[in-house]
């Protein structure tokens, strides 16, 4: 059965309601945020800056501290590649809900570009998260405050940098990360 986008919209609004009305200790609210979540994906994608809007960043002063399927690393050691960076935690619903398309688009770029998730979570939660969901991610927790035109308060929170350090995709809340948009966006960014 194809969705149109009329009953994606009156699916998430009666999820909306029903969320309102669900009490907190049931532990429903999160899996409906979640399932909200899913749906909204298939709706919204990543919208792609345009080549001579994209912002550049203004330092590569970066550090991040490798805690599961990762070294230590800077920004500055990455320079010139392709990087995908995404801001979650194992406790967000919209987090969570986002996953298993990235796993995907991981799964067929991961030998191209550079994969950097960011969590403030500690190694014991992200290792059970990952065990879990059978998820392999490259995760870091950062030591220094990241570039401001990279840095954010909410998430998740997705960015693509092309090889000249510039942001061509920043995306606040949950999307569609294997859509053909960004794969298309990312095989563009492999060409230059």
């Amino acid at each position: 059965m194809k969705l149109n986008k009329k009953t994606i919209y009156n699916i998430l609004f009666f999820g909306f309601i029903i969320f309102l009305f669900t009490p907190y200790g049931l532990g429903v609210k999160s899996k409906l945020i979640q399932g909200i979540t899913y749906v909204k994906t298939f709706v919204f994608s990543p919208s792609v800056a345009n080549v001579d809007e994209r912002a550049e960043l203004d330092t590569y002063d970066f550090k991040l501290k490798g805690i599961v399927n990762a070294t230590d690393l800077t920004l500055e050691s990455l320079k010139g590649k392709v990087i995908f960076i995404n801001y979650w935690a194992t406790w967000c619903p919209p987090c969570r809900a986002e996953m298993p398309m990235i796993k995907k688009l991981y799964d067929g770029y991961k030998d191209k570009v550079v994969f950097l998730f960011i969590t403030s979570d500690d190694r014991s939660k992200v290792e059970k998260f990952y065990k879990d969901h059978s998820y392999e991610f490259p995760t870091y927790n950062m030591l220094s405050n990241p570039p401001q035109q990279i840095d954010t308060k909410s998430i998740p929170a997705t960015f693509i940098l092309d090889k000249q350090a510039k942001v061509a995709i920043a995306e606040y809340g949950a999307a569609d990360w294997n859509s053909g948009k960004v794969r298309k966006l990312l095989d563009e960014l492999l060409q230059q």
